[in-house]
């Protein structure tokens, strides 16, 4: 009796000594932009304690305009990023060996969406058009898709006109543009907001028009993937990452809430980010965050059908993997 007590408290010293020694595992995470629902999941984790539970001291940078989360892992700012697969394999290609680890976001809230009196009702009325689109890494999945419909982007006869839009309605509202890159759970609701029904709108959505690529995946150094360390560190940070997104799907008011308590700006709304919530919730159902390689595959097709400007040159080589998520629930 004695022996079994003394082995129990044994266990449980040295499960408490390994527990504070996994709490001073710290880890930064780099958002792909600013504080919003759309990364409600990593706000919740923190909230709720899930990464105090897995051992780690997150840290949760937001981004902006001016900031590529690319370059701030290349520079030794992060551990690990949130980006959109086109800019990650492009950064690839360009010497950041980025690798994605995890793919909370199964589908994509893309779409390019048309003030309907302008009379477009298919991408066949596209030619001659002014489209807005976003750059800085958001430009690639359009050009592979106007590449595909083979409009030229270049303002030329028959081709498409691009206007560089910032990241707002603003073109759509002014009659800039006839269509403006909008996300289904964000931009296209400030055109709501803005006092343009829904009836007066046409949506075109990358996922119906084929062309959806992998957008908000997380994202690690290749090299750090060398060590088991590492691994078991970033398996730890997915796997309370992905427990947090299922409680935001759940809890979408909730989740809205936490993500305005962590808005420093104070620049977002109750009303806005309960709604962006829901529409996130759409794009992460279903998913337990491992890649799928039919996706995977997808976006490299998509990426490499640029014609003679495509995003990338070639298949990518080891750009994904599953040895994180393979330790999850091991």
């Amino acid at each position: 009796m004695k022996k079994t007590l003394a082995l129990t408290l044994g266990l449980a010293t040295s499960l408490m000594a390994a527990t504070t020694g996994l709490a001073q595992d710290k880890l930064t995470l780099q958002l792909k932009w600013v504080t919003q629902a759309q990364f409600a999941g990593y706000y919740v984790a923190q909230d709720k304690g899930y990464y105090d539970e897995a051992g780690l001291d997150v840290e949760i940078k937001a981004g902006g305009p001016d900031i590529a989360p690319p370059q701030v892992i290349a520079g030794g700012g992060a551990d690990v990023i949130v980006d959109w697969m086109p800019s990650a394999l492009a950064s690839r290609e360009k010497g950041v060996p980025l690798v994605n680890i995890a793919q909370p976001f199964k589908r994509s809230g893309m779409m390019l969406t048309c003030l309907k009196e302008t009379g477009i009702k298919s991408p066949d009325d596209f030619p001659g058009r002014t489209l807005g689109v976003w750059f800085f890494g958001n430009e690639y999945p359009f050009l592979s898709w106007m590449s595909q419909l083979g409009l030229p982007t270049d303002g030329s006869e028959g081709g498409v006109t691009v206007l560089k839009q910032g990241f707002n309605v603003d073109p759509l509202l002014q009659k800039q543009a006839d269509c403006v890159s909008t996300m289904t759970y964000n931009e296209y609701w400030q055109i709501i907001d803005a006092g343009i029904s829904e009836d007066e709108l046409v949506t075109f959505k990358y996922e119906n028009a084929g062309v959806a690529t992998l957008e908000d995946g997380l994202y690690v150094l290749e090299e750090d993937l060398d060590d088991p360390e590492m691994v078991d560190k970033f398996a730890r940070f997915v796997e309370a990452s992905m427990k947090g997104w299922k409680y935001a799907e759940e809890n979408p008011d909730e989740a809205a809430d936490i993500v305005l308590e962590n808005d420093d700006t104070g620049a977002q709304t109750e009303e806005h980010q309960r709604r962006m919530m829901r529409e996130v919730s759409k794009l992460t159902a279903g998913t337990d965050g491992s890649l799928d390689e039919d996706d995977y595959n997808r976006t490299v097709a998509t990426l490499l059908a640029g014609g003679s400007d495509p995003v990338i040159s070639a298949p990518p080589k080891n750009a994904w993997t599953s040895i994180v998520t393979d330790k999850i629930g091991m």
